[in-house]
């Protein structure tokens, strides 16, 4: 085994397995060819080579997602770099911590025109939480470390991408037969660790029994974020009403998942009943933009975040940040049990469970689109999968539907983008416990499609894909369609399919037009097989916009 010669590169190499990162996603280069030699040298990472370093960037942050760990994505200099930056985007505003490593130039070499150079440092602006931009004089070791424990831990404390630049003058490919043991001094003793604050919680339950009408929206959040115990007193508390995204990850029967289905045809009276007088937020980013047309409009008296990552004032309400675990914190205030005459939440469940019962009816003779296939697949998957949504319509649709309390439903929503959906899911199913599936849209898959173009998609991996010829979600925006040229640069139409382009990666393929074809395929498709699949599912270009109209005038009062 051999190593480079650098002693930069053992320094940010040993520092980061140090840290604890044990997963390295590299493309490859020639100006990063020191860290490439050193990362695949120490055994302790698991490597994976992306060609494309925008789709490794996302498949790194599905392996962090995953792996609830910092993953590290290395890159040669120069516009490489910047095919990171979507990425780093989506981790930043999801918390997701991505440690970007990009090899560079020497200070002298940037600004004179030489080539396969751009100003890398600072680029990623504010959507890092700490950038460190090394030096390759061997002076500058001690300061180096100091600058790489400190973006280190950013990463491992805050849940937050970080940058090191790391520049290197030639030559690259100098090897050393030994590791280079590096001063103790240049070196991290360990990861450091976030100590929790001591708090005292008597004013917020004091509080929090005060309030009548307490509102829990819970945005998106990874699995097991919440216990048994605290979901079940939440459950039980008459003056909770518990409000979930798809992407949240909890489940009772107490809890409402259709927010869209339970607000849309509410007048300004149901609306007045529905406001809160506490709102407590937990998770990220929230899908449903009514429920925050309607917390803006119908602010609560106290809005309570709690969590140890940001907290967004989404609805202009904000009053205390809980910095606490939301688990520790919900699981102290809710210990004892609430007795009210008031039934806050009891009243909006029947409203729910009479919606849930025109949205079965309107089901039942739905025609043909996007709705009926969303409807459809996301009941035939099985229990044990992950669900990846893609973003726009899916997610959105996916919303409308009951989940399985079985299935954990991941979806890019820190920035929103269609970009990286692909490349996400299989960095998740790359390391995940369970198969892995991904719902996609047409647009999001072909946008994406170097995504398959590695070797790390196993053979259980599946790809439903809801091909309706284009951008569906521009039909429905609000007087989208009397833009001139909307099909040809909202809408982007198109005649593509996905058999050429998936076969060239060896998978199997079918594609279904209707109902009856559909529930034909989908009896076959999770089953076992020695690649990948992929369902394109067609469905109507010019009438899913429609169906949904009347799905949700379907929701209104009789």
């Amino acid at each position: 085994m051999s190593f480079s010669s650098k002693i930069l590169s053992h320094l940010v190499v040993q520092q980061c397995i140090q840290a604890g990162i044990d997963q390295v996603v590299l493309s490859p280069g020639s100006r990063n060819a020191p860290l490439i030699v050193d990362f695949t040298a120490y055994k302790k990472c698991a490597c994976y080579s992306i060609v494309d370093e925008r789709s490794a960037g996302f498949f790194a942050l599905g392996l962090a997602q995953q792996s609830k760990k910092p993953v590290a994505l290395v890159c040669t200099s120069g516009t490489a770099l910047l095919n990171y930056y979507p990425a780093v985007a989506e981790a930043f505003y999801s918390e997701i911590p991505l440690v970007v490593i990009s090899a560079d130039r020497p200070e002298d070499f940037i600004g004179i025109g030489e080539g396969q150079t751009i100003q890398q440092a600072s680029v990623f602006g504010k959507h890092v939480g700490s950038e460190a931009n090394l030096s390759d004089h061997e002076a500058a070791m001690a300061e180096n470390s100091q600058a790489l424990a400190r973006t280190l831990s950013v990463a491992l404390r805050q849940k937050l991408p970080v940058h090191i630049n790391v520049p290197f003058s030639e030559p690259l490919y100098d090897l050393i037969a030994q590791p280079m043991n590096l001063p103790k001094e240049f070196m991290i003793d360990k990861a450091p660790v976030l100590a929790q604050k001591p708090f005292d919680m008597a004013d917020h339950m004091a509080a929090y029994r005060g309030y009548k009408k307490k509102l829990v929206l819970v945005g998106t959040m990874p699995e097991n974020t919440l216990s048994e115990g605290v979901l079940l007193r939440l459950a039980e508390d008459p003056t909770v009403l518990v409000l979930k995204e798809s992407t949240s990850n909890i489940h009772h029967e107490h809890f409402i998942s259709g927010i869209d289905q339970l607000i849309t045809a509410l007048d300004e009276q149901g609306f007045a009943a529905l406001q809160p007088d506490l709102l407590i937020t937990i998770g990220g980013m929230v899908i449903s933009k009514r429920i925050k047309a309607f917390l803006r409009g119908y602010q609560p008296q106290a809005h309570w975040h709690i969590g140890q990552g940001r907290a967004n004032d989404t609805f202009f309400a904000l009053s205390d940040h809980i910095q606490w675990p939301p688990d520790a914190f919900l699981g102290g205030l809710t210990h004892e049990a609430v007795k009210s005459s008031d039934s806050y939440r009891d009243f909006w469940l029947a409203i729910w469970r009479q919606r849930r019962a025109q949205h079965d009816q309107f089901m039942a003779s739905s025609p043909y689109s996007d709705l009926s296939v969303y409807a459809h697949i996301m009941n035939a998957i099985p229990p044990d999968y992950l669900v990846h949504m893609a973003n726009s319509a899916g997610i959105r649709y996916a919303q409308l539907m009951l989940q399985n309390p079985k299935h954990h439903v991941y979806c890019n929503r820190g920035t929103s983008g269609i970009e990286g959906s692909s490349s996400t899911s299989v960095g998740a199913a790359a390391i995940a416990k369970r198969p892995v599936v991904l719902v996609t849209g047409d647009l999001s898959f072909f946008y994406d499609s170097n995504a398959f173009w590695n070797h790390y998609v196993p053979k259980n991996y599946r790809v439903l894909l809801i091909n309706n010829q284009g951008g569906g979600i521009f039909r429905i925006l609000p007087k989208a369609k009397t833009i001139d040229g909307f099909e040809e640069f909202l809408e982007t139409r198109h005649s593509r399919n996905a058999q050429s382009l998936i076969s060239a990666y060896g998978w199997a393929y079918q594609c279904v037009a209707d109902m009856e074809q559909l529930r034909e395929a989908l009896t076959s498709f999770f089953q076992e097989a020695d690649q990948p699949k992929l369902l394109e599912i067609k469905t109507p270009t010019e009438l899913n916009d429609q169906v949904l109209m009347d799905y949700f005038k379907g929701l209104e009062p009789k």
